[in-house]
């Protein structure tokens, strides 16, 4: 699996979390039993830079966590030799700060949870109902158990 990581923060060093996530998406690409070269871009913004682009693809004019933008499309398939382009993952590396400490856990263990949550949508879970949210929680809890970062 290619994840490809890019950031808009300035002098803000991203390796923690690059073999993290690598290997966060690894195991919830297990458990959903994808196979094939699969690629995810991962793309770390301020507060304002998401706040626009959640008034922009959702009208709710207020910055979020993390937004999904999935580019998987079956009426194209794959093309041979090419990894399955899944889309684009945006976190706010200052809601995940905030939000990491409201929780009272690490910051890198709320990283890794939005990436995995962002993951999940990118496959189509979805969290509208309430049946909807306890399914793709359990994935998600599970693959930070995974990684020694679950509820404690």
């Amino acid at each position: 699996m290619e994840v490809l990581i890019n950031s808009e923060l300035e002098l803000e060093d991203l390796s923690p979390y690059e073999e993290l996530i690598s290997r966060g998406f690894q195991v919830a690409a297990g458990l959903e039993g994808l196979q094939g070269e699969i690629e995810v871009s991962i793309t770390f913004v301020t507060n304002d830079t998401i706040q626009e682009l959640n008034r922009e693809y959702r009208g709710i004019d207020e910055p979020t966590d993390v937004l999904s933008f999935p580019q998987d499309d079956d009426d194209f398939g794959v093309q041979e030799g090419l990894p399955r382009v899944l889309g684009d993952i945006i976190i706010s590396l200052e809601q995940a700060r905030e939000q990491a400490k409201e929780y009272g856990h690490s910051i890198t263990r709320e990283v890794l949870y939005l990436a995995v949550h962002g993951f999940f949508h990118l496959l189509g879970y979805d969290h509208q109902s309430q049946d909807e949210q306890s399914s793709m929680r359990k994935r998600e809890e599970q693959v930070l158990g995974e990684l020694d970062l679950g509820r404690e």
